[in-house]
């Protein structure tokens, strides 16, 4: 899911440098949005993992 984030983040920097601000400003909204679904994924994964009884990484 990062992946995602970074291409999409490649994605609106290119558009951006070639002058394409639409495309660019919603490639880097959808990389934003997958960015922080992933940290919320992630958090929950690692309150997951201690409940469990297992120390997070």
């Amino acid at each position: 899911m990062l992946g995602w984030a970074l291409t999409f983040l490649v994605i609106a920097i290119i558009a951006g440098v070639l002058g394409f601000g639409g495309v660019a400003v919603v490639s880097a909204e959808i990389a934003q949005m997958i960015f922080f679904v992933f940290i919320v994924l992630f958090a929950v994964a690692m309150i997951a993992r201690a409940v469990r009884g297992r120390p997070p990484l």
